[in-house]
């Protein structure tokens, strides 16, 4: 027989204990996750501000650096981390974000940052456009910073609270409504922390439970909506010092020098056709004059025709949060007379359907299940991804796209993977039964909040999670958004400006579609 690992996190003398087997996985992904996941940090307990990374004292520079160079080539970098007090760090796991710019032909390109573990950094950043360049990093987090972002993610105290909305009948033909709080029942054996505890609320494929504070008049059947509560923050007084904007998501100085870049009669880029079991490269692609340019496959730029005629006979399920609503209204406004259904849900919060008879295009978008920050929602509404899989019989008509990430920020790792394992497994059998069906995830893309709840620290950990879990997985495309949003010029949303939406659902055709 074999032993289930155990995941116990100590926080704030609140502990809780998850094993593989909760999680629906075995011991090896486990560790293999583990070491994906694994992020270094400070070798003593930071009791100092002025111990913690220094954006203003922090600087990189560019290796021996060209005249000029050509289309194709690569420039390295070295980012040092120092403190307030100008020392050099002696420990890595800061969180610098890279990229390479030029405003005016409105191109960039990511870079990978690699930890050499003792307060140095390194990037290796590909030149694809002919022109000028300069490079541009920032210090998201301290290495300090991340700690406690870790510490609070494993901790039970919920950061993030929802609300259900309970409604019955009254004395006299009257209705009853009261409001409480809710929130994740996972590990903790009580994450609610006041009142009359509790409704309880199990999805018996799934096994996530739920929980609400018990009404004072109604009673636990009478749950029939959710929607967004208040957030709640763990952070003391010393803790939300590392958090400030003086040191959170800062550039940091460097060389600032204009690379040029000559033109290059070998190209670079790829033919291959988009397809899955494409690995996904870094970069993965560039913008130049606002257009992606993948380097993973053979991408289209789609017209709105194009668009409309690679649709024709699909049934198109997008499931997931907002930013896969921001790709069902861009085909809703783009796909010729492409009209969305009234399905009496809200125009926001969904469930929502377009289609197209000429074509017999078909695009329905609905939200995940709980926790879910979104206005208020019928709790029927509202379905757990791997449920709405088994639902879908497939085929070549057949088009399942999801993403799984900014909603599951606030809670603990070991539910995510939980949840991604159901998830998996759902695909698998549809996979199985109808093996022509396209399956495309959506990565997490980067945020605006750089903050204890929404950092995209967080984002960029669950990539990883949801990568790794289907490494293995035949049939399944991963298209990495994250990339794409962490090097354009917009400003970090949440929700993608228009200019990135659109690249990402042309670069989602191509799949759909290949050349």
């Amino acid at each position: 027989m074999s032993l289930c690992f155990s995941v116990v996190i100590q926080i704030n003398n609140s502990s809780f204990a998850k094993s593989t087997l909760d999680m629906g996985i075995s011991d090896e992904e486990w560790e293999r996750l583990q070491k994906a996941l694994d992020w270094p940090g400070p070798d003593q307990q930071i009791t100092q501000l002025d111990l913690s990374t220094n954006p203003v004292h922090s600087t990189f520079s560019i290796v021996e650096l060209k005249n000029s160079y050509k289309v194709g080539d690569s420039i390295s970098i070295v980012i040092t981390a120092r403190d307030h007090n100008k020392n050099l760090k002696t420990y890595g796991g800061d969180f610098f974000q890279a990229k390479l710019f030029n405003s005016k032909l409105k191109a960039s390109v990511y870079g990978e940052v690699v930890d050499h573990r003792n307060g140095t950094y390194s990037v290796v950043l590909l030149l694809p456009w002919e022109g000028q360049a300069q490079v541009f990093v920032r210090l998201e987090h301290s290495s300090e910073v991340v700690q406690i972002l870790k510490k609070y993610r494993e901790s039970s105290f919920p950061r993030s609270h929802y609300n259900g909305h309970f409604e019955g009948p009254g004395t006299k033909n009257t209705r009853i409504s009261e409001v409480v709080e809710c929130n994740l029942k996972w590990g903790a054996e009580r994450s609610l922390r006041k009142g009359k505890c509790c409704c309880e609320y199990k999805d018996i494929k799934t096994g996530t439970e739920w929980q609400c504070e018990r009404p004072k008049k109604l009673s636990c059947n009478k749950l029939v909506g959710h929607s967004m509560g208040r957030f709640e923050s763990p952070l003391n007084r010393f803790e939300n010092q590392l958090f400030s904007k003086k040191v959170t998501n800062v550039a940091i100085t460097g060389d600032k020098t204009s690379i040029n870049v000559l033109p290059n009669t070998e190209g670079i880029g790829t033919t291959e056709r988009c397809r899955s079991g494409l690995t996904t490269p870094v970069p993965a692609g560039f913008y130049l004059k606002d257009v992606w340019k993948s380097f993973v496959c053979s991408a289209q730029q789609f017209n709105s025709t194009q668009m409309g005629n690679c649709l024709k006979n699909k049934i198109v399920y997008m499931l997931g949060d907002s930013t896969t609503r921001q790709w069902f209204e861009y085909l809703e406004k783009n796909v010729p007379d492409l009209k969305r259904m009234d399905l009496h849900t809200p125009r926001t919060g969904g469930p929502l359907m377009a289609v197209e008879l000429k074509n017999n295009i078909i695009i329905h978008w609905r939200p995940h299940g709980v926790p879910l920050r979104f206005s208020k929602l019928l709790i029927t509404n509202l379905h757990y991804i791997s449920n709405d899989i088994d639902e879908i019989a497939g085929d070549s008509h057949a088009v399942v796209v999801f993403t799984f990430f900014a909603h599951r920020v606030f809670h603990p790792l070991a539910f995510y993977v939980h949840e991604v394992a159901k998830i998996r497994q759902s695909v698998v059998a549809l996979l199985s039964r109808a093996p022509q069906t396209t399956v495309i995830i959506k990565s997490g893309n980067t945020a605006g909040r750089k903050n204890i709840f929404q950092s995209d620290w967080y984002t960029m950990q669950l990539n990883t999670v949801m990568q790794e879990m289907f490494r293995d997985i035949n049939g399944v495309i991963y298209l990495d958004v994250w990339q794409m949003t962490s090097c354009h010029y917009l400003r970090e949303n949440i929700h993608p400006g228009p200019v990135i939406v659109a690249n990402e659902v042309k670069t989602f055709l191509s799949y759909v579609c290949p050349a």
